[in-house]
């Protein structure tokens, strides 16, 4: 996700990386610099964004928190008061990117949270925002929604890989049919935004009553599409 968001944003980064090589690639992609340390990158970075296991909060802070300016956090199940404990006294932003950051195309939740410098506040809010579309949750809710966006482009995916080998299956080369399935999925993703997110209204001018199309949403429907996509978010948010 670190790449992604450094390739969105589109300009030079200074990384750090327990593997040097990866921290390389990323600041020869980015025109930016590879440093040794954790540390050295908070000294020189005006925001620090961590993009590490969520375990190693408390030891990567060790390191960081004496010298960050400012923390952004897009750590799961790490909610703003576990930031705080780790960063005390600093600004911490909490947020959550989806995939699609890389071409500036993805979903970002931010944690709501008090103010605490309004100009650095803007500023990293409009930063994140430069990604995609940027919603503004409570705290408690950022990980439910952690499990519709940030998760989606695997479950979206598999979706198209699904209806793909369906075409595959009834002779539809996959080349043909991935470029079938992969346009109409960005086509309808824009048609929603366009028609103000209603689903309800893009579903019906499709399937008119006993046509192909309502007997193909049947056939989803019997085969539990919407309880599956509802346990996908309950196995997201099961406790470790």
């Amino acid at each position: 996700m670190a790449r992604a968001m450094a390739r969105g944003w589109g300009r030079p980064v200074l990384c750090a990386d327990p593997i040097a090589a990866r921290a390389k690639a990323l600041a020869e992609e980015t025109g930016g610099e590879a440093l040794a340390s954790n540390a050295e990158v908070a000294e020189r970075a005006d925001l620090v964004v961590l993009c590490h296991k969520p375990a190693q909060l408390q030891a990567v802070a060790k390191d960081v928190a004496p010298h960050a300016k400012a923390v952004a956090s897009i750590l799961a199940a790490t909610p703003l008061p576990a930031l705080k404990d780790a960063y005390p006294g600093k600004p911490v932003y909490r947020f959550i990117p989806s995939l699609p950051v890389e071409v500036r195309q993805g979903a970002v939740v931010q944690a709501a949270g008090p103010e605490q410098d309004a100009a650095r506040d803007r500023a990293v809010s409009e930063l994140f925002a430069e990604l995609g579309t940027l919603v503004v949750l409570d705290d408690k809710l950022v990980d439910v929604a952690m499990g519709l966006m940030s998760c989606a482009p695997a479950y979206v995916a598999l979706v198209a890989e699904a209806q793909i080998d369906a075409g595959v299956r009834k002779g539809i080369p996959a080349t043909q049919g991935a470029e079938l399935v992969v346009q109409t999925l960005a086509g309808t993703a824009e048609l929603l935004r366009r028609r103000g997110n209603d689903t309800m209204a893009i579903r019906r001018e499709v399937a008119s009553p006993g046509g192909v199309t309502a007997k193909g949403l049947d056939a989803l429907e019997r085969g539990g599409i919407r309880a599956a996509f509802s346990d996908a978010l309950d196995a997201v948010l099961e406790q470790p």
